[in-house]
């Protein structure tokens, strides 16, 4: 089973704050597990671009993104 360390964080749910990086890195891991790691390092690789730029910081790190902006960020890096 692949999921993020801290769960689905249903305090927080529906509020657009949660960071969906854990829950996107747990599916590159599982893709690599799995032997896909030509589908999996550009996930990686997208999640440390979106990381090291503070407009895609959720709260819980300091910034003010919400969980789409993030989540879009990634996805929108992936077809680059």
């Amino acid at each position: 089973m692949f999921e993020p360390v801290h769960g689905s964080a249903p305090d927080i749910a529906g509020k657009g704050i949660a960071n969906p990086i854990g829950q996107i890195w747990s599916a590159a891991m599982m893709l690599a597990h799995i032997g896909e790691t030509e589908a999996a390092s550009p996930i990686e690789r997208r999640i440390e671009d979106v990381l090291a730029r503070p407009e895609y910081r959720t709260p819980d790190v300091g910034g003010k993104a919400t969980t789409q902006i993030v989540g879009k960020g990634i996805a929108d890096n992936l077809s680059k």
